[in-house]
């Protein structure tokens, strides 16, 4: 037979089952004054659920000591169950483990306060069973909260992507008793890869710039974003309240958090009109892509021609067509574009191709010759913007 531990002679479980119900209450007011967020936890609470399994851990304490042993696996049922309870009231599980190792030095500190040197021996064995009943407790107590907490966000991430997808497909039925906001600012958005992304870790990498991203992004909203994303990119919903936040310092922004360039196309809409905005800022992205815009935040009106230019019609090929005699010489549709593109440059086209001026103005001047297009000509100049332009495109197609 286990001999108990004693103090004074008298066995420790006994002298902790004595006051076990009056050191449990003392032991939550403990928990309340030094930790804040029991402070703020409900009377009934603290007196009812908090009490009842702070007295269930004094009487498996006392168990430890009369028999020499940690809790098994059953006895620790309570505390995961309890543990569960406070991951959905939002308790977090730094001040649950704040709380459990207080309650564990109060109870030292009460339990041994008159220990004489006769009871060394039985102090320090009894030290050690706290500890190891300390880990016990505290591992049931994690783990049963992490699992509660994966549940809960794996509920709010498919209650997310069950609003996005009704957002989007413009389902009013399956919004019903959503609360929602008056509007959403709507993002396409577009993310480079982060060189973590091509090592071992890839998978880790994406996962963390796109944390950071959405994160990012929360700043702007008081509500939670709503993300649809890979990634690579996809679309994001920002509740909005108050004043519209702008694309560029959007784009800045995230572009920060993620450590990639990013781009993104923005729309303002009320809940009903968030799939049509959807589809506009798609193709607005797809048009800043395909026209090798640098990074940054787009609306519509800063891409109008090359968004006319995209939408399906005969005068599309035809204007991209103005430019097929060019085909036979790519040099000289390489300095036409890049002359339109210096802002009509010579110097600067010459200095990007690393040519003489001179040999500039002999390649316009073919330009001219095999096209009829002069781009010295303002009447022109448009013309073989668009022609440029409607090329790009239907290369890509």
């Amino acid at each position: 037979m286990v001999r108990p531990l004693e103090l004074a002679g008298c066995p420790m479980h006994e002298l902790l089952d004595r006051q076990s119900a009056k050191l449990a209450r003392r032991l939550v007011r403990g928990f309340a004054e030094r930790i804040p967020v029991y402070r703020r936890l409900p009377e009934e609470e603290l007196d009812g659920d908090i009490t009842a399994i702070t007295e269930h851990n004094l009487r498996l304490i006392s168990r430890a000591f009369r028999e020499r042993r940690p809790p098994v696996r059953a006895d620790l049922a309570p505390l995961r169950e309890s543990a569960a309870r406070r991951a959905q009231e939002g308790v977090p599980l730094e001040a649950l483990l704040a709380a459990y190792h207080l309650g564990a030095r109060m109870v030292c500190e009460k339990l041994f306060a008159d220990a004489r040197p006769d009871d060394l021996d039985d102090v320090l064995e009894a030290g050690r069973i706290v500890l190891l009943y300390m880990e016990a407790a505290t591992a049931a107590v994690c783990s049963a909260y992490l699992e509660e907490r994966e549940s809960l966000l794996s509920q709010e991430q498919h209650a997310i992507h069950a609003t996005v997808a009704a957002l989007l497909g413009g389902d009013r039925a399956a919004l019903a008793g959503v609360r929602l906001p008056p509007r959403y600012l709507v993002l396409a958005v577009a993310a480079g890869r982060h060189p973590d992304e091509d090592g071992p870790g890839a998978p880790v990498a994406g996962r963390r710039k796109l944390h950071r991203l959405r994160t990012a992004l929360q700043r702007y909203a008081a509500e939670p974003v709503l993300p649809a994303l890979d990634t690579a990119g996809g679309l994001v919903l920002v509740p909005l309240q108050g004043e519209e936040p702008e694309p560029g310092e959007l784009a800045r922004a995230a572009a920060k958090a993620a450590g990639v360039p990013v781009w993104l196309a923005a729309e303002c809409a009320p809940p009903q009109g968030v799939p049509a905005a959807a589809r506009l800022v798609e193709e607005v992205l797809e048009v800043v892509r395909v026209f090798e815009q640098p990074p940054g935040g787009y609306r519509l009106a800063d891409v109008l021609l090359e968004y006319q230019l995209t939408r399906s019609s005969q005068a599309t090929a035809l204007l991209a067509g103005l430019l097929d005699p060019l085909l036979d010489n790519p040099d000289l549709l390489r300095t036409l574009t890049a002359y339109l593109g210096t802002g009509l440059d010579r110097r600067r086209t010459a200095e990007l191709l690393h040519v003489h001026p001179n040999t500039v103005d002999y390649r316009l001047r073919r330009v001219v010759v095999l096209t009829g297009l002069d781009p010295m000509d303002p009447a022109h100049l448009q013309r073989i913007g668009a022609a440029l332009a409607a090329r790009r495109l239907t290369e890509r197609r």
